[in-house]
Parts: structure tokens; sequence; C-alpha cells
């Protein structure tokens, strides 16, 4: 009986150390499922924005080079040579002055020539009127037929024809003489020289181009989408390249027709430059800035993130990262800011930066901004 009585002592006691080890083991399973739990994002509360209302000024950009609308090419009135030229590239010049001197002794020796067909013509043309009057007076006596005063009539018609002919050709010839002439059409600076002095010219060649950089032109292409917003007159800004500062160009005027295969239409801005402080040539950028009348909806542009060609954002919604597609509209790239159309309320709260690795689903909180030291002794001192 004691021997048994033992047996089942230690029996009860093994069943009891399983039973512990059994409640043990049990009890911190659960513990340890919760030690391995992802604990939540943690966001700055300045990473975290609400959208804000808010104006966003439409903007139209087109750019090119610009060029001196008053250009004017001196060419030779006359074949001839070319004697000398006073100015080069760069110089000033103003309106009627030499430039320069062909040799025309060519033409002179035309002019000479037609003024003495002229006077063989007008002689011709008195002798025929003083036959005309005596066989006026022939005819008035039945000396000679009508038929003769008819032929004398005719005479001195063709001889005044030929006589004013003579005087129209010596007219051209003397023009051509005083325009082959190297005379500046108007204020400028020659920006190029074509021939050389002592070259052989032909008439209507190119001798020298003169430019006047006191107004210049800038001319883009504007997409038909856009162009509706423009009119003549309209403040333009202009950012030149080699300069520092924007300046102030006004619309000149707007193609009627889109450009073929482009949908685009040409815009072309005036630009004073009474101090020549720009050059033909240089590259220009035209920002049209268009007025909104209606405040808008917007979020930072580093907010905005894409994906397949998708816009959308990050919010943080009853504790969790949700991925929200959105619809945008106008960009204000100076200020950083984009229009949302679709997608967030001013109530949203809206990742204002970009994170990488974010998963829809996650849970995210943000931090509360902490104390600075200044305000806790300052809170310190008023409880005292």
């Amino acid at each position: 009986m004691r021997k048994q009585w033992w047996l089942g002592g230690v029996a009860v006691a093994v069943l009891a150390g399983g039973a512990g080890v059994y409640a043990t083991s049990g009890s911190s399973a659960p513990a340890a499922k919760k030690d391995t739990a992802k604990p939540a994002l943690e966001f700055q509360a300045a990473e975290v924005i609400k959208p804000m209302m808010a104006p966003m000024p439409g903007l139209i950009e087109f750019s090119g080079p610009l060029v001196a609308p008053n250009t004017v090419v001196v060419r030779a009135k006359a074949s001839g040579s070319l004697e000398r030229l006073t100015v080069g590239e760069g110089s000033r010049v103003k309106a009627g002055q030499s430039l320069g001197q062909l040799d025309l002794e060519e033409l002179r020796h035309k002019v000479a020539e037609r003024n003495a067909s002229v006077e063989s013509a007008r002689a011709m043309y008195e002798q025929s009127e003083r036959q005309y009057k005596a066989n006026q007076g022939l005819a008035s006596q039945n000396f000679i037929a009508p038929t003769a005063l008819d032929n004398s009539r005719a005479q001195l018609e063709s001889a005044r024809g030929q006589m004013l002919s003579a005087q129209a050709q010596l007219g051209t010839s003397e023009v051509l003489l005083r325009q082959a002439a190297l005379i500046s059409p108007i204020d400028g600076i020659v920006a190029k020289r074509h021939t050389l002095p002592g070259e052989k010219v032909a008439a209507e060649q190119q001798v020298l181009t003169i430019v006047d950089l006191s107004k210049l032109e800038l001319a883009g292409l504007v997409g038909t989408h856009e162009v509706a917003k423009l009119s003549p007159g309209m403040t333009v800004q202009v950012k030149v390249e080699g300069s520092d500062e924007p300046v102030t160009a006004r619309i000149a005027r707007i193609a009627p027709a889109a450009e073929p295969g482009t949908r685009s239409i040409g815009v072309t801005l005036t630009l004073d430059n009474a101090g020549e402080r720009f050059r033909a040539g240089q590259y220009a950028v035209a920002r049209v800035e268009l007025p909104d009348d209606k405040p808008r909806l917007t979020v930072p542009s580093t907010a905005i993130g894409a994906v397949s060609g998708q816009e959308h954002v990050w919010l943080i919604e009853k504790g969790m990262l949700v991925r929200r597609i959105v619809t945008t509209g106008r960009r204000d790239a100076r200020e950083g800011r984009v229009e949302i159309l679709a997608g967030v309320t001013p109530q949203s709260q809206v990742l204002g930066a970009r994170f990488d690795n974010l998963k829809e689903g996650e849970r995210a909180e943000i931090r509360a901004p902490k104390a600075s030291m200044a305000s806790i002794a300052a809170s310190g001192a008023t409880t005292q």
C-alpha cells in the first residue's frame, strides 16, 4: 500500500508539472506576437499639410531669338567698281549719310548720251511744229490738199512722242545716277559689309546691311488652346539671355492662322530698346501671366506623385496611409503649387513631401511638435 501511494504521488506531481508548463507557454504566446507587430509610421507635423485656397495665375511661355524689324540692305543701283567704303561693321550711321562711292563714269556717259538724244528729239519736234504751221497757212489758201495737212499733223505728233520718250529716258538715267551714291536710308549700325573696295558690283547687288536696334521683336509659337487668352497690347515679361532682370514687352500682333502641322499660332512681341541694351539674335523667353479671378484648392507640387501616368497624393485617414488619385489643373511654378480639381478636400491631411516605399494601409501617426526649452522654462515659471 505504501508503494502504490508513492507511485501515485509521483504521477500527480508529473501531471501538475506538465499543467504548469502548458499554462506558462500558453500565456507567453500572445505577448511574443504583440512584440513583433510593425510600429506605426510617424510623420512630423510640418510634413503633413492641408490643401489651401489660393489664386493660380495662368502662365503661357514661348521663346525665340530677338530680331530687328527695321533692317535695311543698301544695294548698288548701277553696275560699276566700288571705289571706297567710309564705314565698317559696327559703325554708327545717320539717315542721309554717305557710305561710300561707286565708279559711275559709265552711268555719267549714259546720262550725257540721253541728254543729247533729248536735244535731237526737241529739234525734230520744233521743225515739225514749224512745218505744220506753214502747212496750215497753205491749206487755208487751198495751196495744198487736206491730206497733206493731216500728214504734217501726224509728223508733229510723232516728233512730240519721240521727244517725250527721250526726256523720260534721260530722267531715268539721272535718277540712277543720284541713287547710285551709297546713302544710308535710316539711323542705325552697320551690321555687315557684303563687298570690299575695288570689287566690281552689279546693279541691285548687296553692299551693306544696316540695323536699327531701337526696337526689337520676339516671334514665338503658342498652342491653339491658349492663344485665345492673348490679345494685342497685352504686357509680357521677357527674359533675355545674359540679362539678370526681365524686361517688359507688349504683344504687337497675332497670326490669323495656325502653322501647318504644328497646331500653333505665331505671336510677335515688340520690345523697346532705346539704350541698345540688347542685340538682334539674342535668345529670349517670354512669360505671359494670366490673372486668376477666383481662389482654387491647391497643394505643394512636392505632394504630387505619378504612377503609370496617374497623379496621386498620400493622405492620412483614420490613422492609416491612403493613396488617392487626383485631377490637377493649373500649376504655378514660381510658388510651387498645383491646383487640385478632384480627389481631396480642404480638411484632408496630405503628405507635403515625397516619401519612398510607402504602402497603402500602413498605420501612420502625426508626431506632435516638441516644446522648446524656453517655452518649458516659461511655463514652469508661470506655475510657480
